[in-house]
């Protein structure tokens, strides 16, 4: 059986992007060295490569894959916050709108037959 994984909260995850960002900086700052309770401990900084092999090509689409799917979870999230209106609301709004629609476009159109009809006296 594999592990269930917990989600984590928002705030949990801003704080372990923020630690990974100092930890990267105190790295940078020293050359290259992490220092965890007072002791240094090397570890090697990434090479710089002039093409992509195609092992980090793979992680680059697994992570777009990742990505995507991530995305896809906050957007769920976020239906849920939406206050949907209810079906009455919904009939009364398109009744509305369909109203609307006819009124305009019967003005519209008088205004369309009068300008039609002045211009063809003005021809004539």
């Amino acid at each position: 059986m594999g592990r269930l994984h917990q989600k984590k909260s928002p705030s949990a995850k801003k704080k372990a992007k923020e630690k990974a960002e100092r930890r990267a900086a105190t790295i940078a700052k020293s050359g290259g060295v992490a220092v965890k309770e007072g002791r240094p401990k090397a570890i090697s900084l990434p090479k710089k490569a002039s093409g992509q092999s195609r092992s980090a090509a793979k992680v680059q689409k697994q992570n777009i894959f990742q990505k995507g799917i991530q995305f896809l979870r906050e957007v769920k999230v976020e239906l849920k916050k939406v206050t949907w209106p209810s079906r009455k609301q919904t009939i009364g709004s398109t009744i509305v709108a369909i109203v609307l629609v006819m009124i305009i476009s019967l003005f519209l159109g008088v205004v369309d037959m009068s300008l039609t009809s002045l211009i063809s006296l003005v021809l004539q």
